[in-house]
């Protein structure tokens, strides 16, 4: 290949994190592009990042969740206006996990949704641009709502040691929130807001920084608080929230899928009465069914790399589907992953072969998901 992957154009457009020194500081190898934003996504050996996020704690810079904050007098309207769940039932320092919808009942975005206020709302945006779909839906329609990008850039604290580190720079006031709640506070001022939320499936937490200025202080402290309990900076585990059966935005589901197809439709609450993009298309796909759906699969053999591309999905030599998350899992020796498939070949136990590049076709079955703790049991303990 004349390309180099590993090469990333570099220049002002792409932004640095108020954490990006930290990074480099503490080793960061390798970064993508999220958000328009460079994100760390590799300190070491992805494996032995993946282990140490199971035995002991691990500091993510995610700063590239960037935030759309809605505020203003017609605020909670406009925000109940973008999802099909239901925010009259989501209190004041709580979030949800919701999806933005189109009009054909499409996923725009599957952001975290925080309510600091009655009318005062941020998504914690996956990597597509909801500020600009926002302020569009906005435009014409005459409420009063000012949407815009805070100064605000989240970490992650996860793994099994999350709570010690975390009750070591906060106290007791941290480790009494629920899964999902949040509080906003101060340490040693620097102003942040604190949630019991993850992209991992294991105990976690992310702290949402109120002041760029104050990055390098923020990551210091925290890395100071879990010396004690070996936290590393790692970049995200694709192994640990495959096997949490948590979905990437942009490769499990796109704007061309519904949350019918991929398994989300519990974030629609079928008793909402207000109007919301996407009703009519969600009521109507709800009623008729889709005709695909993302399953849980198993491909045999030795252990896979992580997929770069959506890999084809055969049967009977022809390609009926698409890979579009595949790893292998050391704890549980197998290759796991996520197809987009045709209701007919979706079943649980169906046979299909997976052409794998560079590797040649592999054997797979159709398997229930998540692969790890499917009552969540973990991240709510």
């Amino acid at each position: 290949m004349t390309f180099d992957m590993n090469q990333i154009q570099r220049g002002a457009r792409l932004r640095r994190s108020p954490f990006f020194e930290a990074t480099q500081r503490h080793g960061a190898k390798a970064y993508t592009v999220y958000n328009h934003m460079l994100f760390p996504v590799c300190f070491g050996d992805l494996e032995e990042e993946y282990w140490h996020l199971l035995n002991h704690v691990t500091l993510w810079d995610v700063s590239v969740e960037r935030q759309v904050e809605i505020t203003g007098p017609d605020a909670f309207i406009f925000t109940d206006m973008l999802t099909p769940r239901d925010l009259s039932k989501c209190a004041v320092g709580q979030g949800k996990y919701v999806v933005i919808t189109a009009d054909d009942g499409g996923i725009i975005n599957d952001p975290v949704l925080l309510r600091l206020a009655e009318n005062h709302f941020w998504l914690a945006l996956a990597d597509s641009d909801v500020l600009l779909w926002a302020r569009g839906v906005a435009l014409n329609l005459g409420l009063r709502v000012e949407i815009k990008e805070p100064d605000v850039s989240p970490l992650q604290v996860q793994g099994p040691k999350a709570k010690e580190v975390m009750g070591a720079l906060f106290g007791d006031p941290v480790l009494k929130l629920r899964y999902y709640y949040f509080l906003e506070t101060r340490l040693d001022g620097i102003p942040v807001v604190v949630t019991r939320t993850g992209w991992t499936g294991e105990v976690g937490y992310e702290i949402y920084l109120r002041d760029g200025a104050k990055g390098d202080a923020l990551w210091e402290r925290i890395m100071q608080a879990g010396r004690a309990h070996h936290i590393r900076p790692t970049g995200p585990s694709d192994i640990r929230r495959v096997e949490a059966g948590i979905l990437n935005w942009g490769a499990d589901m796109t704007l061309e899928n519904n949350v019918y197809e991929v398994g989300l439709e519990r974030l629609v609450d079928r008793d909402k009465r207000a109007a919301y993009i996407g009703k009519d298309a969600l009521q109507r796909i709800q009623s008729e069914g889709v005709r695909r759906k993302l399953a849980g699969i198993e491909i045999e053999g030795g252990r896979i790399e992580f997929n770069t591309s959506k890999w084809p999905v055969r049967t009977g030599g022809e390609t009926v589907g698409r890979v579009t998350s595949a790893i292998y899992s050391p704890r549980l020796k197998k290759n796991i992953g996520y197809a987009m498939l045709p209701l007919a070949h979706a079943a649980l136990g169906t046979s299909l072969r997976v052409e794998i590049p560079g590797v040649g076709e592999r054997k797979a079955t159709v398997v229930s998901m998540p692969f790890v703790d499917p009552d969540k049991e973990i991240p709510k303990a």
